[in-house]
C-alpha cells in the first residue's frame, strides 16, 4: 500500500496538484499518523524528487509544487500529537543549507524528526555562509553541524564550511553532517568534502547523530 500512495503522491506533484496531494497526505496521517505519513509517504515522494531532478532536470514548477505540500503538511504535523518533543534535550544542533543552495525540503523534514526526537535545532535557513554554521555552534554549544546540499555544484562549498571548522581549532569537537540529494546519489562525496557522519533520511538521523555524538564524547573515531 505504501508505495502505491508513495506513487500517487509523486504523480499529484509532477501534475502540479496541491490540493489533491494535501488531501491524500491528510488521509493518511488519519489513518496510519502523521509521523508515518512524513515517513511512509512524504519524504520518499521528496527523495524520487531530488533524484529526478539530479537525473532528469524536472521544472523548477515541480520543486515549486513538493515544497508548498510539504510545508502544509509539515505545519500540521509539527502541532499533532505525534510531534510534541520530549522534555529531554539531547543536544544541540545547528542546521542550514550550505552557502549558494536553497533546495530546503530535506532540512525542513530534518530539523522536524530531530525536534520531535529531543534534539534543540537551530535552522539557520538556506544559503549560510560556512563562518555563520559555526559561530552559531559555538554561541549554542551545539556539537553538530548539520549542512545541506542538493546539487553537486553546491555540495562543494561543504568544503569551505570543513575548512571553517578546523581553522577555528574545533576538528573532533563538532561533527558535520552533510545530506541531500547529491549524497544519496553518491555516497563517496561525504568523506571527499569533508563530512563526518550522513543520514540517508531524516528519520534515521536521529539515530545517526546520537551514535555520533557519543562517540565525540568518549573520544572515538566517527
Amino acid at each position: 500500500m505504501k508505495e502505491t500512495v508513495q506513487k500517487i503522491l509523486f504523480d499529484y506533484i509532477l501534475n502540479a496538484d496541491r490540493v489533491q496531494a494535501s488531501e491524500l497526505l491528510e488521509n493518511y496521517a488519519m489513518k496510519f499518523s502523521y509521523y508515518n505519513a512524513l515517513k511512509d509517504i512524504l519524504e520518499p515522494a521528496l527523495l524520487e524528487i531530488g533524484n529526478k531532478w539530479q537525473k532528469e532536470n524536472l521544472a523548477l514548477a515541480h520543486g515549486y509544487i513538493a515544497g508548498k505540500i510539504a510545508e502544509d503538511f509539515l505545519q500540521k504535523a509539527m502541532i499533532s500529537p505525534d510531534f510534541q518533543s520530549t522534555n529531554t534535550i539531547k543536544g544541540n544542533v545547528v542546521i542550514g543549507n550550505i552557502q549558494d543552495d536553497y533546495h530546503a525540503l530535506g532540512r525542513k523534514m530534518l530539523g522536524t524528526f530531530l525536534q520531535a526526537s529531543g534534539w534543540k535545532v537551530y535552522d539557520l535557513g538556506n544559503d549560510v555562509l560556512p563562518a555563520d554554521f559555526v559561530s552559531k555552534a559555538i554561541e549554542t554549544d551545539a556539537k553538530i553541524i548539520g549542512a545541506s546540499a542538493m546539487m553537486y555544484s553546491t555540495a562543494l562549498n561543504i568544503q569551505k564550511l570543513r575548512k571553517e571548522i578546523d581553522d577555528r581549532g574545533l576538528k573532533n569537537k563538532i561533527i558535520l553532517a552533510v545530506g541531500g540529494a547529491i549524497f544519496n546519489l553518491r555516497p563517496e562525496l561525504v568523506k571527499k568534502l569533508g563530512g563526518d557522519i550522513t543520514s540517508f533520511n531524516a528519520i534515521d538521523a536521529d539515530i545517526v547523530f546520537t551514535e555520533a555524538l557519543l562517540k565525540l564524547k568518549k573520544g572515538e573515531k566517527l
